[in-house]
């Protein structure tokens, strides 16, 4: 059976030192949640992800997110599509150790629910990402 983590909100994967890759969609969203220009958001909370192909948010010398806000996401209701999907849909190697998600073993119609409301992907699209990753 699958098996659905249930995020706690420990703010773990928000402090990892890694990168949020940023698609257009997401500049798109979170600079109208922040009620700023595109360029503007780009300009001020986004550097190149390593490889050059594209944008991923800036963080803190820490690692952690620039909008992780006093333990809370501050743009959570937009955040990035790479941050909703985890740790569901991806995991980075070591999460586990980090990470204090519940995971709860469910159906497979279940898991698909559960992780299309927690990823805001529709059910099909997250039926296509587990038949891709089997």
């Amino acid at each position: 059976m699958p098996i659905f983590h249930d995020c706690q909100r420990c703010t773990a994967c928000c402090r990892w030192p890694g990168q949020v890759k940023l698609a257009n969609a997401d500049v798109t969203r979170i600079a109208n949640f922040l009620q700023i220009p595109e360029n503007d958001f780009i300009q001020q909370h986004t550097r190149l992800q390593h490889d050059r192909r594209g944008l991923a948010l800036q963080e803190h010398s820490d690692g952690a997110c620039v909008f992780l806000k006093n333990n809370l996401c501050a743009i959570q209701s937009v955040k990035p599509q790479q941050c909703r999907d985890f740790p569901n849909l991806w995991k980075y190697p070591g999460s586990e150790k980090y990470c204090r998600a519940i995971p709860l073993e469910v159906s497979e119609e279940d898991y698909v629910r559960l992780v299309s409301q927690a990823t805001r992907r529709t059910p099909e699209a997250v039926r296509e990402i587990i038949r891709c990753e089997s």
